[in-house]
């Protein structure tokens, strides 16, 4: 009886709590960020333009994702309790969301094997072959340059 009592108050983890694919995604997106322990302005507008684009949503909405995405970011314990929801959306968008964390892992003009390789592992969470993973990198590059 103790631990019945015990789960029902327990506080739910973004684990065990269903979670809106999009702000999964964009708690993905801080997560690459944050891998090499900077998270900068230029990363954050990078991720809010990455947002837009994926998902065709307007300023305020994309505002509201972000924010909610660095939050469960700052908490989080690994990347698959975000990529169980991203998982659920259309391969396009998971395909348009690994551009995205390329994106932004390149967007401060550094490219960092920590960042690389947490690319590479959501990317296989994701189920996302590594032929499409390449062409989401060139693409990013090539939208950078």
């Amino acid at each position: 009886m103790f631990d019945a009592f015990k789960k029902m108050f327990a506080p739910k983890s973004p684990a065990s709590r269903a979670i809106d694919p999009h702000i999964a995604a964009a708690a993905l997106l801080v997560e690459a960020a944050l891998s090499d322990g900077i998270y900068a302005n230029l990363e954050s507008d990078m991720i809010a333009e990455v947002l837009l684009e994926s998902f065709q949503l307007d300023a305020e909405t994309t505002d509201a994702i972000l924010a909610e995405g660095e939050t469960l970011a700052e908490s989080a314990v690994g990347s698959h309790q975000f990529t169980k929801h991203v998982k659920t959306l259309p391969m396009p968008e998971r395909l348009s969301i690994i551009e995205g964390l390329y994106r932004v892992a390149l967007s401060d003009g550094e490219k960092c094997a920590i960042e690389d390789a947490y690319i590479r592992h959501v990317a296989s969470l994701l189920h996302v072959d590594d032929v499409s993973r390449a062409g989401a990198r060139q693409r990013a590059e090539a939208k950078l340059t």
